[in-house]
Formats: structure tokens, C-alpha cells, sequence
């Protein structure tokens, strides 16, 4: 009888040996994880022990198509960790697997003010409840459309 290690990587699109279908639409920190535990050759319980983070929540992290919410400022910097890569590159992936665009660098030609504005709406998004953050949102698209309008106009 043969004692095999329980795989660490169950149920990762693509993970299958053999596996000729083609791999799920997944989101932006999937994708990073996915290709980093490929990379590196590790597990998920390998990048939770580098990162001071639970098994689970790598997983979890790992297999959930949509995320809610971006994971805490904490977590990110501990999964950055886990799978040794700047933690900017984590925190764009799991804003844009939120929906959510995160620039590092500010575009050309803001003031300082509107960097610190700026900072402020995107460090404040996980506070809010999800009713407040439908209703920034509902408020940030009506913006956009004036906007756009103005410049059709």
C-alpha cells in the first residue's frame, strides 16, 4: 500500500493532469496565484506558511471567481509575502478581480490634492457597507456619464 501527500492544489482550474478543456474565465488574482504556485511549484499551504496566512485563505483566495470585496490591506501584504512578489502586484489583482482599477502611479497632470482625495476613496472602499459602496458607485457612474456628455457635447 502507497501513502500518497494529500495534492495541496484540489480543484484549481487547469491543476488536472490530462485536463485538455479549456480553463474557466478567472479573475486577475487567481490568475496571479495560479501562475506563481505553477512557477515556484508550490502549494497552497507552502505560500500560507511564507505568508503568516491560513491554508484556507489562500485558497479561498485562489478558487473564488467573484470576490466581493477586495481582501484586507493585511492580507495582502501577507500573500505578497507567500508568493514573493511586490505587494502592489497583489493589491491591482485583487482590486481588479473586485472590479475595481488601482494605479499605482497618478495619471499625468493631477494636483497633489486630488492624489490624496484619491488615496482616501480607495484606502476607504472596505468600510463602507456594501449598501454605501452601491451608493458611491451609483453616484461615480452618474459622474462619469456628465462627464462623458460634456465631451460628446
Amino acid at each position: 500500500m502507497t501513502a500518497h501527500a494529500a495534492d495541496d492544489r484540489r480543484g484549481v482550474p487547469g491543476e488536472r493532469p490530462g485536463d485538455s478543456a479549456p480553463e474557466r474565465v478567472i479573475n486577475p488574482l487567481q490568475r496571479l496565484i495560479q501562475q506563481r504556485l505553477r512557477d515556484r511549484g508550490c502549494s497552497y499551504g507552502e505560500v500560507a506558511r511564507r505568508g503568516g496566512l491560513p491554508r484556507s485563505t489562500v485558497y479561498t483566495l485562489a478558487t473564488t471567481r467573484n470576490l466581493v470585496r477586495p481582501p484586507r490591506p493585511a492580507t495582502i501584504d501577507a500573500l505578497a509575502r507567500g508568493l514573493d512578489v511586490p505587494v502592489s502586484v497583489v493589491r491591482t489583482a485583487a482590486a481588479e478581480s473586485t472590479g475595481l482599477h488601482y494605479y499605482d502611479e497618478a495619471p499625468a497632470g493631477q494636483r497633489d490634492q486630488d492624489d490624496q482625495e484619491r488615496e482616501l476613496l480607495i484606502a476607504s472602499i472596505d468600510e463602507l457597507s456594501p449598501d454605501d459602496r452601491r451608493h458611491v458607485a451609483a453616484l461615480v457612474e452618474s459622474l462619469r456619464n456628465r462627464a462623458s456628455a460634456r465631451k460628446d457635447s
